[in-house]
């Protein structure tokens, strides 16, 4: 499995970013309500950053080879797995909360409600950064297979 480039989160936030402000756009053109996320999702965003990180931290112990204790791969890869789904729904929820700040900062009354989206913003920021985090740990250090080969050719 290939670690997260850039190129997809960037892609993940613009996508969200349009769908939060032609979301919000979209439902007040329609006459209701602008979308306010709620308090807890910041708050549970924040919390999946810290458990993906704590997952994979006995992974990155086992990885620099500092315990003895057996790591399993299939929990190794799943963990894996998880960190790049947060690293990625990270960077879509970063963007439709920016979409959601944006479109609120554009009204002629600015609603208190932005705080919110903006907190929503940030915990999504915090998740896409454990997500990259949790992906580092989960890596394995490159072979050195270099020295193999030119043994090879010198026989």
């Amino acid at each position: 499995m290939k670690r997260t480039h850039a190129s997809s989160i960037v892609a993940f936030a613009l996508a969200g970013f349009v769908a939060g402000y032609l979301g919000d756009l979209a439902a007040v053109s329609a006459g209701g309500k602008a979308i306010v996320p709620p308090l807890s999702l910041p708050v549970t965003l924040v919390g999946v950053a810290v458990i993906v990180v704590a997952l994979a931290w006995p992974v990155r112990r086992a990885v620099k080879g500092k315990t003895t204790k057996h790591l399993d791969p299939f929990r190794a890869m799943r963990t894996a797995v998880l960190a790049k789904a947060c690293s990625l729904s990270g960077a879509l929820v970063f963007g439709f909360g920016l979409g959601i700040t944006m479109f609120l900062l554009t009204r002629s009354i600015v609603p208190a409600t932005v705080w919110l989206a903006l907190a929503t913003a940030i915990g999504a920021g915090l998740l896409l950064a454990g997500g990259l985090i949790a992906e580092r740990f989960c890596t394995l250090p490159p072979d050195d297979t270099e020295p193999e080969k030119e043994e090879q050719a010198h026989a």
